[in-house]
């Protein structure tokens, strides 16, 4: 198992270019953080990863198979999940319907309802609630437990905590170590970087469509990534390895 490879990915909408020579590594079990400012083309990226978007060019290799030209849904029965920016839930569905909605991958795995209950106990209690009349954390939450009914081998997390109380916040985040341990890779938008340094196996920051630093959260500072954050940096950082 290789996990993700994505090489010289450029992207967009129309005519318009959001992503150039986008070339990253995510390790199988790893926990990837994307950072940048809004428009940086860190959605973007998501997007292609999960197939909702396809490249204008570039290549996207899962386990080492190619998988540029499958769909969405070829790609959540492979095993990708995305955890959209804005939720989409359906509305009219209760919070157990919407779960069970993303089960129709098919994959087999620890993700069920149980499963999903135990990490996510907000949502046992709201079982029956349509989605509707959910609070923005609860509905969340819902989004995550969606895409864990899928039993994603990668997670694809699109600012979570966008806009939430930071005590919702928290209750997400501390969902993170039970995902992980179940061996998922999670590829994760973030922008508050105290949490995305606590969370975050490597970090990726992306300035205007290009990767501008890149390396093991451990090994950078706060102040590299502030400075390839708001492109004041005189030199990229280089590549971190392990």
């Amino acid at each position: 198992m290789t996990g993700l490879e994505l090489h010289a990915v450029d992207a967009g909408y129309g005519d318009f270019q959001a992503l150039f020579a986008i070339s990253l590594h995510v390790a199988e079990g790893e926990l990837l953080a994307l950072v940048g400012a809004n428009g940086a083309g860190k959605s973007t990226l998501l997007r292609i990863i999960a197939g909702s978007l396809r490249p204008f060019r570039g290549s996207i290799r899962f386990d080492g198979a190619d998988i540029a030209d499958l769909s969405d849904i070829r790609r959540a029965r492979a095993g990708i999940g995305l955890v959209p920016e804005g939720r989409r839930l359906f509305p009219s569905l209760t919070v157990e319907e919407n779960l069970r909605v993303g089960a129709g991958t098919g994959r087999k795995g620890r993700w069920d309802l149980k499963g999903v209950y135990e990490v996510l106990p907000l949502l046992a209690e709201r079982r029956d609630r349509r989605a509707a009349r959910l609070s923005g954390g609860e509905q969340q939450a819902v989004a995550i437990g969606r895409a864990l009914m899928g039993n994603p081998r990668l997670l694809l997390l699109d600012e979570v905590s966008l806009g939430l109380a930071p005590v919702v916040v928290d209750q997400l985040y501390a969902a993170l170590p039970d995902i992980r341990t179940s061996g998922t890779t999670v590829v994760l938008v973030e922008q508050d970087l105290s949490r995305t340094f606590a969370v975050a196996d490597r970090l990726c920051c992306l300035l205007e469509g290009r990767i501008a630093l890149s390396g093991l959260a451990s090994a950078l500072t706060r102040a590299q990534v502030t400075e390839a954050y708001f492109g004041t940096a005189s030199v990229s950082a280089p590549e971190v390895t392990s």
